[in-house]
């Protein structure tokens, strides 16, 4: 089996003790983006699994998106990520 040279971890352990490895991340031509997915892309990056840089180039996404990504998360979990409740976790 021949495995790919990378930079940094191929697994993290998350804080829940879930594992986490880069076969777990969406692929990079992902053009439909579910609440799932997104946490995902989010829990690698905190985790050290994927530098942030990566992420941005990987997926085209700007830091200014991934920076909203990241706040859903954080305020409301994987549900404030969910584009039909966006307008139930928004602040006024």
């Amino acid at each position: 089996m021949y495995l790919k040279k990378i930079d940094g971890p191929r697994a993290v352990a998350l804080p829940d003790g879930t594992i986490l490895t880069r076969a777990d991340l969406p692929p990079p031509e992902t053009r439909r983006w579910v609440a799932s997915r997104k946490a995902v892309v989010v829990r690698a990056v905190a985790a050290g699994l994927l530098p942030l840089k990566e992420a941005l180039e990987r997926y085209a996404l700007s830091e200014e998106e991934f920076g909203f990504w990241q706040e859903a998360v954080e305020k409301h979990g994987e549900k404030g990520l969910k584009v039909t409740a966006i307008q139930r976790y928004r602040q006024p």
